[in-house]
């Protein structure tokens, strides 16, 4: 009898990766999950493992057996990839890599074979904070990937993706858009972001493409969007968000959004990248490549109200985020006391 294959999800407890350890378990993997989180399970394919895995020395030992596939979810400045990379590639079958959807340039639609941000941007500041900034460290880590000489990894570039404790609108997480409309607060809003498409994926939907790569030869030394096709603009969302929790959104300039996320903070800068080269970009998604290798049609995805709907209505009342920062500079900003 062949043993089960056996898959390891580094951070694994996030917006994705618990709607994917229920894919590979239903796939007859035996899953291995890791993250600082203390859970436990009573199914015997399924096992939690609690680790800090920001160090080499706690991963190395998890690695001693060798994994069919290993997807990783965490985020690495460029330094520890270098090292942690080859680590991961030597004891995987397969190699998920977790990029992001911000790797592109403006053009739209959005495909695989679309300008890099790292490859085209002419902003000098902002290419010398290759190590610090996201869009760009991720890109440069593929590269690392590219250039080790081996192919037994995939690359995923996931859109925003909304799951369980996860919800965004514009740059703002949930500590901001649930909370303050629980509270009946205001949310202020960029103006700039109103009329812009862009895409918000559902968690169990990445987790279904996420899972048709793995173990799937024609993903090996391949990058993938992992995203739908669905374009809704930021005003339209704010609008799902109005009717499911009675948002009360308000919208600004840029300026007054951007020191509500950062204040005179060093984050500043990272901030406003953020919201210029990415949630001002058109983000209209081809996602072709990733439902052909995954064996699915746009119209098996979540509508993203039902899915906002879904997770939502689900979501515990005594269940709350931290983060006041934003919060009192956003209150102030809106003139609450």
């Amino acid at each position: 009898m062949n043993e089960p294959k056996r898959a390891l999800l580094l951070g694994g407890t996030g917006a994705m990766g618990v709607y994917l350890t229920e894919e590979l378990l239903a796939r007859g993997y035996h899953v291995d999950v890791v993250s600082l989180d203390d859970m436990t399970s009573t199914r015997s394919a399924l096992r939690y493992l609690r680790a800090d895995m920001s160090r080499d020395e706690a991963l190395a030992p998890i690695l001693e057996k060798g994994y069919d596939a290993i997807v990783d979810f965490l985020i690495y400045k460029p330094a520890a990839f270098k090292s942690r990379h080859k680590m991961l590639l030597e004891h995987a079958g397969q190699l998920i890599f977790l990029s992001s959807y911000r790797v592109y340039a403006g053009q739209s639609p959005v495909r695989e074979t679309s300008p890099r941000l790292l490859d085209v941007s002419d902003d000098k500041p902002f290419l010398a904070e290759l190590e610090n900034e996201y869009s760009l460290y991720k890109a440069y880590e593929e590269d690392m990937l590219r250039a080790s000489g081996q192919t037994n990894w995939t690359i995923i570039r996931p859109s925003i993706t909304f799951s369980q404790h996860k919800f965004q609108l514009v740059t703002l997480e949930a500590q901001c858009v649930v909370e303050r409309a629980r509270q009946g607060k205001v949310i202020l809003l960029p103006e700039e972001a109103k009329n812009v498409q862009g895409t918000l994926t559902w968690g169990g939907d990445s987790a279904r493409m996420i899972s048709g790569l793995i173990g799937n030869e024609r993903a090996l030394g391949e990058a993938y969007t992992i995203a739908t096709a669905e374009p809704p603009t930021s005003g339209a969302i704010a609008e799902y968000y109005r009717d499911l929790i009675g948002l009360k959104a308000e919208w600004v300039d840029a300026e007054t959004y951007l020191r509500c996320i950062a204040g005179d903070s060093e984050w500043y800068k990272f901030a406003r990248w953020q919201l210029i080269y990415d949630r001002l970009f058109e983000r209209v998604i081809d996602n072709g490549k990733i439902l052909a290798a995954a064996g699915l049609e746009q119209k098996q995805l979540m509508p993203l109200y039902d899915g906002l709907k879904r997770e939502l209505t689900r979501l515990s009342p005594d269940y709350h985020w931290e983060g006041k920062a934003v919060n009192e500079r956003m209150d102030a900003a809106a003139g609450l006391r």
